[in-house]
């Protein structure tokens, strides 16, 4: 399986503008810049969407690990702030909430620890990753 984005820049690095497209289309022509990156502008910035792919692939694998230790989540809610530094992506911290019938605090905790080692957006981001997980 492969995915694919692109990104189209035109300008200046501060005062240009680019737009992201996704093989999906869920992303298309997107709009970011030095703006929506290091101010306040209108769009996406790489980060953003860093953050979105590691909370999706996290809950992903998280729920697979509930699924395989015999359980069903209710719902799961995870954030993931991105911690962007000096030109580098410096931290990954993933906050989740989840309600799953029947699970330890131990046993979650467990399928926790496991996601944020195994899912593969946190394998491929060579930062630190920590995650803050309550059950509901």
């Amino acid at each position: 399986m492969k995915r694919k984005a692109s990104a189209v820049w035109n300008g200046s690095g501060k005062e240009g503008q680019g737009a992201l497209t996704t093989q999906s289309t869920v992303l298309n022509n997107t709009q970011y810049s030095f703006k929506t990156r290091f101010e306040d502008g209108v769009g996406t910035n790489p980060e953003e969407l860093v953050a979105a792919a590691h909370a999706g692939c996290f809950t992903m694998q998280l729920t697979f690990n509930i699924d395989g230790a015999g359980f069903t989540a209710t719902d799961i809610h995870t954030d993931c702030e991105i911690t962007f530094e000096n030109g580098t992506i410096t931290r990954s911290h993933l906050t989740v909430q989840a309600r799953v019938d029947g699970i330890s605090q131990e046993k979650f905790d467990e399928l926790v620890a496991h996601a944020e080692k195994n899912c593969p957006i946190s394998k491929l981001l060579n930062t630190e990753i920590s995650v803050t997980a309550t059950l509901n």
